[in-house]
């Protein structure tokens, strides 16, 4: 058997302690996701060339059900990004620099004439959504959406949130002055800077790729306040500093709060481990995001048909990439086994999945059935049933089933990149916390009949801080923050071995496709 976990590049500073060395600069990421958030500090040593991730804290990203509604608990997760950076105060004192916040993507909050906050932001698994799709259809057509966006067609999107306030006659919206996305809002309590970055803006279904504004068609055709949205802020402005208040209560000084990616996945694939080309990359959390970084938007009917968005990333690069349904099933799978007393860490996920056998029931894992059940090990079953296949008789042949599914819908999505690709796609890197799950990128390597590489597991937070590093003067472009994770963060390559089974189950994968 080959050695899949070929070591291809490290240099990884020794272990020490958090006393540091003096001309070492301290940069703080907040960086959200959608299951937990973290501050992390981003250690450079100039000298040394060494760039060191440390863990300030880490926390929950609480949902909290109201009145039959999904919101997020905003003030939760501010509190607990204040009490990082407290901490990273008491450790890296005037060390620090700077601050940026990314976070996931397409929730918003609403701002009012004084600044405050209408509200908590909905949950982008909110049931408001529903039918808000066709509801926005019937006023444009989707080809008019796509030429304007360019944006994957996905319930969740902040167009049909928003509309949804419309058809409701929601009263926030009318009140309010600003929308602000869930990163811009962050960085408005933390600089009082009101404003919209790019990136994450482009992920609402309603900024235009091609000349990076707002799209005037859209807000008017769905009779949207044009006064809400502003002229966006590219990646890696300086958007002011720590307000007076902020730095009496975390002790910090007067750091600049930089928007950086604000996106989690622009700031993921901003560290990329070096600029080899000729690489899909993936974005693996909650969320895979697969895709290719390409110079120009591809908004023709071909793109619109495969599903895929095109996303706006740092240096106006454009992530043209599919948005898949990730580690959400396992999460979800988990958390009902726990509720029924079998409580499974991931590591022990793995190994369940890795004694299953192959290939026996698989799912579409973007199917309807599973956006937002309220049983996931039953929505699972509920679909192999239906399609005539096995169901799950055992919680190691539920995980086996759901990572059997991802590998070959990461096979399905890569086979489609390539035809947008100049050149033949020769690997995939992955990026984020799947890329600790050793299994699975074995079995996505296998699916896709081509190496995968892993990219740091912190890829958001390291992303984040190259950006701050950047309009900070440290480094000098896109290109060098890709070299310098390269020299600084442990990769892997994940051969192919086996195949097989994936070309021999490919025909079957594709008929779910259409249950």
């Amino acid at each position: 058997m080959p050695d899949f976990e070929r070591l291809i590049h490290f240099k990884i500073g020794r272990h020490h302690s958090m006393t540091m060395e003096k001309q070492a600069k301290v940069y703080l990421a907040v960086d959200l996701g959608a299951t937990s958030g973290r501050v992390i500090a981003g250690v450079w040593s100039a000298d040394k060339r060494e760039l060191k991730l440390e863990t300030v804290n880490r926390f929950s990203s609480p949902i909290t059900r109201v009145d039959g509604r999904l919101h997020w608990d905003i003030l939760c997760i501010y509190s607990s990004i204040k009490r990082g950076l407290k901490l990273a105060a008491s450790t890296y004192g005037n060390r620090i620099e700077s601050v940026g916040v990314d976070s996931w993507a397409v929730d918003y909050a609403l701002i009012d004439a004084n600044g405050a906050m209408l509200g908590n932001p909905f949950h982008y698994r909110d049931s408001r959504t529903e039918g808000m799709m066709d509801a926005v259809f019937n006023k444009v057509p989707e080809e008019t959406i796509y030429r304007e966006t360019g944006i994957q067609f996905l319930f969740i999107n902040t167009i049909y949130q928003l509309y949804s306030e419309i058809v409701g006659n929601v009263g926030s919206l009318q009140a309010a002055r600003r929308i602000l996305f869930i990163p811009d809002l962050i960085s408005f309590w933390l600089s009082g800077s009101l404003h919209q970055e790019r990136t994450v803006a482009s992920t609402s279904q309603l900024l235009n790729p091609m000349t990076g504004k707002w799209s005037v068609t859209l807000l008017e055709r769905l009779d949207l306040l044009p006064g809400l949205f502003k002229e966006v802020v590219e990646p890696g402005t300086i958007v002011g500093s720590l307000k007076a208040e902020v730095q009496k209560e975390t002790r910090l000084s007067d750091i600049s709060v930089i928007a950086v990616a604000g996106h989690d996945t622009a700031s993921a694939f901003v560290a990329l481990p070096g600029n080899r080309k000729g690489f899909a990359v993936m974005s693996s959390g909650t969320w895979s995001l697969m895709g290719l970084e390409l110079p120009e938007p591809q908004l023709g009917t071909n793109a619109l048909n495969d599903g895929f968005s095109n996303e706006i990333g740092y240096g106006n690069t454009v992530r043209f990439l599919k948005n898949i349904c990730g580690m959400w099933l396992i999460e979800e799978c988990r958390r009902h086994l726990t509720e029924a007393g079998r409580n499974y860490d991931y590591e022990a996920i793995v190994d369940l999945a890795n004694e299953a056998p192959s290939m026996v029931s698989m799912i579409d894992p973007d199917a309807p059935d599973f956006a937002s059940p309220e049983h996931m090990p039953d929505a699972i079953s509920a679909f192999c049933q239906r399609t005539g296949q096995k169901v799950p008789a055992d919680d190691a042949s539920l995980v086996r089933c759901v990572f059997d599914s991802l590998a070959m819908k990461y096979r399905y999505v890569f086979r489609k990149l390539e035809a947008y690709s100049d050149q033949s796609l020769e690997g995939l890197y992955v990026l984020g916390g799947g890329a600790r799950n050793h299994l699975l990128n074995q079995m996505t390597a296998d699916a896709l009949g081509v190496p995968v590489v892993t990219g740091p597991s912190e890829a958001t937070a390291v992303g984040n801080i190259a950006v701050q590093m950047i309009s900070k003067g440290e480094i000098d472009s896109l290109e060098s923050a890709r070299d310098l994770v390269e020299e600084s963060f442990l990769s892997k390559v994940f051969d192919p071995c086996d195949t097989g089974p994936y070309t021999d189950n490919e025909a079957r994968f594709a008929k779910l496709l259409d249950c």
